[in-house]
C-alpha cells in the first residue's frame, strides 16, 4: 500500500483532519461535501504519488461517492509534521481528460 495514502487514511480514522480552503472551493464548485469525501477514503486508489512535494507528501487519489461516482480527492501531510491530513482539493474528474477508469491521464 502506497505509505502516503496509508498515512492520511489513519490519520482520518483518528479524526485529525483539515480542509484547505481551496479544497473547499473545489468542492462546492462540483456539488461534494466533505462527508462524502471522507466516506470513501478508506477505498482509495492511488493515481499519483508526490513523496517528496516541497510543501509535504501528498497523493492524487481515485475515491468513490456512495452511489460510485468518481471523486479525484488530493491528500497530503504538511512538511516536518506528523499531522493533519489536508483534503488540499476534490472534484468530479473529467472524463475528457482521463481514461475510463479515472487512473490514468489522456
Amino acid at each position: 500500500m502506497n505509505t502516503t495514502l496509508q498515512r492520511v487514511q489513519i490519520l482520518a480514522a483518528k479524526g485529525k483532519i483539515r480542509i484547505s480552503e481551496h479544497g473547499y472551493n473545489e468542492l462546492a464548485a462540483d456539488g461534494l461535501f466533505v462527508a462524502q469525501v471522507l466516506h470513501g477514503l478508506e477505498g482509495a486508489l492511488v493515481v499519483e504519488d508526490y513523496p517528496d512535494y516541497p510543501k509535504g507528501p501528498c497523493v492524487l487519489v481515485l475515491q468513490k461517492d456512495a452511489s460510485g461516482a468518481a471523486i479525484h480527492a488530493v491528500w497530503g501531510i504538511p512538511a516536518g509534521a506528523s499531522e493533519p491530513a489536508v483534503l488540499v482539493t476534490a472534484y468530479r474528474p473529467d472524463p475528457r481528460r482521463w481514461d475510463v477508469d479515472f487512473l490514468r491521464r489522456r
